[in-house]
């Protein structure tokens, strides 16, 4: 191993050791009961919240997923997503996470998404919290899997290590850290995290700019990539069979731009209602300390993403400018996402290097460490302790949450074994999965009384199923049918839980009582006086 890359490895092990610290620091609260170790015990301040919540959301695709998108075809798809996911983060802060915050502790002091779903209707037999359960552990075995694509791309490019088995080594480190340290450990590492992720995003951005020779000599060159730079277009490159583009004398070649419409540009927003259902960020407003809290929390989460977003974004466009014959000659989509961590080997000294990719492993960590979580949570209370044995101890949970997340790395594994997944891809069919299964419900519940139980089965199960069979079946045909799944899936999700809570009768008294009481903020149980922690401490205060 050369002497740079050994500096490289030793900020990268400097970045393990201290996940793994924290981890450990936290494993004795954590373990002290299932609420502290699936949520923290509501004790968590308003700049863990936040942070906590977007590294944990932007996975592996901030820094290599949609750099590598607006490398492969410029910027009208990865724009577009871009903004869609802002205004989406914005939305959700705003009208969900102090009600959903409000809401659990009236429905019998929810810890779990599929808990407080459950509560929220009175569900004595668990159906919905099951349901919610078995789609949270369908789609997070995917999600997972596109995380560790991201640990396994990144240590093959770097030294050229072997993929599968970096891949499989990063997801074991993810998978101690869950284990022992629960909610706690996870928000704090997500913290550290987010905070890395920022700045190699910076450093990465404004390093190209020079590297490329400058925003007019970048903005010259892109413009005459056709489509590259348009809002209502995306570049086509020229593809060979093997679906590497096509070059010539070290330059890319490109095939007339493909038109952008406003279809389009509607379906790739429609990312943003993914938020209203992503459990890894939910949680989070479950588990924040006061509700009172929450406006500095959005404030400080939407700061961070739209910064971040514009900075991937720019990333991968001027990576066309600075890198123009590395990849240019037989890029795929695939390989394209390596475009970060190229430009971090290119332009920084070998350790600086180790310390901004390993920001790509805490935007990869910090997402798999949350799913992982969230599915055993998920399991062992709304399924286990839901239905097997409602007897269940604290302990017992703990041991079946532990058992899940041993399955779920290991299904996890199995879809991040294929080297040349694409990350962009992966992620957005699980996105829509979850997003169309619980973001109607989600707002259902939060804002409309008359919704019932049924209404909330429907719902989850037509998003689910609309999901799988319009990315298999409908999306092929092209055309109109072309659209993002999440969107159709949504939609009908919402008409579902309409219709279905219309034909089916009114809400129990107590349900209706308990929604009387949420939105009058009257909850007993709320707790609005700082906590302080054992050690003396308050969580990020």
């Amino acid at each position: 191993m050369e002497n740079s890359d050994s500096l490289v490895v030793v900020a990268i092990l400097i970045y393990f050791i201290a996940v793994l610290t924290i981890g450990f620091i936290y494993a004795k609260r954590s373990n002290s009961s299932a609420s502290e170790y699936f949520l923290g015990g509501r004790k968590v301040g308003p700049w863990f919240t936040a942070l906590s919540a977007e590294a944990s959301d932007m996975s592996g695709y901030l820094l290599m997923g949609l750099p590598g998108l607006a490398f492969f075809t410029g910027a009208g798809e990865a724009g577009w997503t871009a903004v869609g996911l802002a205004i989406g983060t914005y939305l959700n802060w705003r009208l969900v996470a102090k009600r959903l915050r409000r809401y659990s502790v009236v429905a019998n002091d929810s810890i779990t998404l599929p808990g407080f779903y459950s509560n929220r209707f009175h569900d004595s037999k668990n159906i919905v919290g099951t349901i919610a359960a078995v789609i949270i552990l369908l789609f997070f075995c995917v999600y997972t899997g596109s995380c560790f694509v991201t640990c396994g791309k990144l240590f093959h490019t770097l030294f050229g290590w072997d993929y599968s088995v970096m891949m499989v080594f990063g997801a074991l480190i993810v998978f101690m850290y869950t284990m022992v340290g629960g909610y706690l450990s996870v928000v704090a590492t997500d913290f550290v995290q987010g905070c890395l992720m920022f700045f190699a995003l910076l450093v990465v951005v404004i390093g190209s700019i020079t590297m490329a020779g400058g925003v007019q000599a970048t903005a010259a060159f892109l413009s005459d990539i056709p489509g590259f730079l348009s809002a209502t277009s995306v570049a086509t490159p020229l593809l060979d069979e093997s679906g590497a583009q096509m070059a010539m004398d070290g330059t890319p070649l490109f095939d007339d731009p493909t038109p952008f419409g406003v279809l389009t540009i509607i379906s790739t927003l429609s990312w943003g209602l993914g938020y209203f259902g992503m459990p890894q960020v939910l949680v989070r407003f479950l588990g924040i300390r006061s509700e009172e809290e929450v406006k500095q929390s959005r404030i400080i989460a939407v700061v961070w993403v739209v910064i971040s977003m514009l900075a991937a974004v720019l990333i991968g466009l001027i990576g066309r400018k600075a890198l123009p014959t590395l990849l240019g000659g037989a890029v795929t989509s695939s390989s394209a996402e390596s475009i970060f961590i190229m430009l971090s080997q290119v332009m920084l000294p070998a350790f600086m290097c180790g310390i901004v990719v390993s920001g790509i492993l805490a935007a990869s960590m910090s997402s798999a460490s949350s799913y992982l979580l969230i599915t055993g949570s998920s399991v062992a209370e709304n399924i286990f302790r839901g239905i097997f044995k409602k007897d269940a101890t604290d302990e017992q949970v703990l041991i079946v949450s532990r058992i899940t997340l041993t399955v779920v790395l290991l299904f996890g594994i199995l879809v991040a074994w294929n080297e040349d997944s694409v990350i962009f891809t992966v992620v957005s069919y699980a996105w829509a999965g979850l997003g169309a299964s619980f973001g109607p419900l989600t707002l259902f519940s939060l804002y409309w009384k008359r919704t019932t139980k049924q209404g909330a089965i429907a719902g989850m199960l037509t998003g689910a199923a609309t999901v799988l069979i319009w990315h298999n079946f409908i999306k092929p045909l092209g055309g109109v049918f072309g659209i993002y799944e999440l969107l159709p899936a949504f939609l009908l999700s919402c008409l579902a839980i309409y219709v279905v809570s219309k034909l089916t009768p009114a809400p129990s008294p107590e349900i209706l009582a308990d929604f009387d009481r949420y939105e009058n903020h009257d909850v007993s149980k709320e707790r609005n006086m700082e906590v302080v922690l054992e050690d003396g401490m308050t969580l990020n205060d």
